[in-house]
């Protein structure tokens, strides 16, 4: 039973293990920084301090804004320490206009109630309006902090609340492009048990060292990758996601050198880094220490998995190491697992008996859909398949996928009406669909997201698979979706794919191959939209956002 908070068990790995490494920071064009525990917490105690003399007090919600930085660790850390709830919030792409970034951030703090905004002085003409605005009792810290700070030792340092293991602890954001994300309430509870849960589940050990490049503003990131290894005190290398994107290489490089053993990845990964890394790139890299290379999309992608695996077998990649796993922010993170040194299991289905509702299991034949299982449920995790009336499917199923877990989100902050629609008697109601097989989860797709055509099920996943592997599509960059035509008292089925090809004449073509394509699945589509390179915009977690990107495309592209 947990009995501490987090900040105590942190400030416990820097009393036991002072010297013991906790973070190793990655930077373009430097040498890697490691922090210790006993000067990270040290310096986690001084900022503490500071943002008390600021006036942030225990319960304030502080909004975390920060490049990838050496500093951001402690700072994370001090908002925590002082029973400050932290929520790390993206930093804006340079490609996002400054009014649309403060608009979403202006959304995001009436949803989740931003008491602070600790950010950068470089933001402070994009956040500053939002913080002197008439009636916003939103206060600003802008770093770097310009204060003389005296060396704080943490064993000095009285600035913890009693415990209280049901208070919250932070809040994250569930995936989405705006400022209306919903914002997920955790408790230091559900976040001690969960960690500890699903350390079990992929038997976490001190050898362990986790390296990773993913974003903090998403579960992914802040759970698996940050407070997992801080709560457990092994190593963690973090890496800077703007580099990573231009570079995405320097994650098997820091792997290779810093021997990293865990590494999760969402499923664009897989195929950004197994297309665009270069041999070259790859000299001295040797993977041979991954244990688990870990997926957390809805569904995993087979294709992903092979095209990643072939990639870097040369390099010492094991196959057993392609795991997976359900997770999301509702429930700390994981649901479901893949257990260590065991690939995660592909199975065939029909199409035609998937439209139906059973995934029935269907020999290797044309047009089948190949299902990657996330795994089993964690300990502290029950899943359950229910219809549409809400009665329980038994195995082989569809149906939505509904979680009881022991880290449950406590609700959604501000919020208590979408809180009510997915929490019901004490289970989360996730809005995926999927089905159980000998014991394991198959993540087929979001539940709104599913096309009836003449009342059949049309998983937009399917279609975009399919047109992904086109000669002229960027894979990965495809989405399909449906339109109401009351003509025909039906939905049709519509593509945006983007592609390199300018000129008419090879779009026609293009166009033409998508068709065709699709009718191999027995999928007509009514419109094809084409655009340009990095046209599609995805959510935080890196996901099609398919309906912004469907009222977009209607609005500025023509279809043929």
């Amino acid at each position: 039973m947990v009995d501490y908070t987090v900040w105590r068990q942190w400030c416990d790995h820097a009393e036991r293990a002072s010297e013991k490494t906790a973070i190793v920071h990655w930077a373009a064009g430097r040498e890697p920084y490691s922090w210790s525990w006993g000067e990270l917490v040290d310096e986690a105690c001084s900022y503490a301090v500071l943002l008390q003399e600021y006036g942030v007090e225990a319960g304030d919600v502080c909004g975390l804004i920060i490049r990838h930085s050496r500093d951001f660790y402690p700072v994370y850390m001090a908002v925590s320490a002082i029973g400050a709830l932290p929520a790390v919030l993206a930093y804006p792409n340079p490609r996002l206009h400054p009014d649309k970034f403060r608009s979403g951030l202006e959304g995001m703090s009436r949803t989740s109630g931003l008491d602070w905004v600790l950010t950068e002085c470089e933001l402070e003409p994009i956040v500053g309006p939002l913080l002197s605005s008439p009636g916003s009792s939103i206060r600003g810290i802008l770093f770097p902090f310009e204060w003389s700070r005296q060396p704080v030792q943490s064993r000095e340092l009285r600035i913890e609340r009693t415990a209280d293991t049901s208070s919250p602890c932070l809040l994250q954001h569930s995936s989405g492009t705006t400022g209306l994300q919903k914002a997920v309430v955790l408790s230091h509870r559900a976040v001690l048990e969960h960690v500890h849960c699903y350390a079990a589940a992929i038997k976490v050990s001190p050898r362990d060292r986790v390296v990773s490049w993913l974003p903090l503003y998403h579960d992914m990131g802040l759970i698996a990758a940050f407070y997992l290894p801080l709560v457990l005190g092994i190593p963690l290398v973090q890496l800077d996601p703007f580099e990573w994107v231009v570079a995405p290489v320097i994650l098997l490089d820091a792997i290779s050198k810093e021997q990293g053993t865990l590494t999760w990845l969402p499923n664009f990964a897989y195929n950004l880094m197994a297309s665009r890394i270069r041999d070259e790139d790859l000299e001295g890299v040797r993977l041979d220490s991954l244990r688990m290379v870990i997926n957390c999309s809805e569904p995993v992608r087979a294709e992903s998995h092979e095209m990643f695996f072939r990639r870097f077998a040369p390099y010492g990649l094991r196959r057993e190491a392609l795991a997976a796993c359900y997770a999301m922010a509702e429930t700390t993170f994981a649901v479901t697992q893949t257990p260590p040194c065991t690939e995660a299991r592909t199975i065939s289905v029909s199409r035609q008996q998937v439209e139906k509702g059973i995934a029935a299991l269907s020999a290797e034949v044309d047009g089948a859909r190949h299902c990657v299982s996330s795994g089993a449920p964690i300990s502290g995790c029950e899943v359950q398949i229910l219809g549409e009336d809400g009665e329980s499917l038994p195995h082989g199923h569809i149906g939505e996928i509904v979680i009881r877990s022991v880290s449950l989100f406590d609700g959604y902050r501000n919020n208590k009406v979408k809180t009510a629609e997915v929490l019901r008697d004490g289970a989360y109601y996730s809005g995926d669909f999927g089905f159980l097989h000998e014991g394991e989860l198959y993540v087929m797709g979001r539940k709104k997201d599913i096309i009836i055509v003449a009342g059949k099920n049309i998983y937009p996943e399917d279609i975009e698979d399919v047109v992904s592997q086109l000669d002229g599509v960027l894979a990965g960059r495809v989405i399909a979706f449906g339109i109401e035509n009351e003509d025909l008292g039906t939905e049709e089925i519509c593509i945006v794919a983007e592609t390199p090809c300018r000129d008419q004449s090879s779009q026609s073509i293009l166009r033409r191959s998508i068709v065709e394509a699709c009718m191999d699945i027995d999928v007509t589509i009514s419109r094809v939209y084409l655009a340009s390179p990095r046209w599609l915009i995805k959510s935080s977690a890196g996901k099609p956002a398919r309906k912004i990107n469907q009222k977009r495309a209607i609005r500025e592209l023509l279809y043929l």
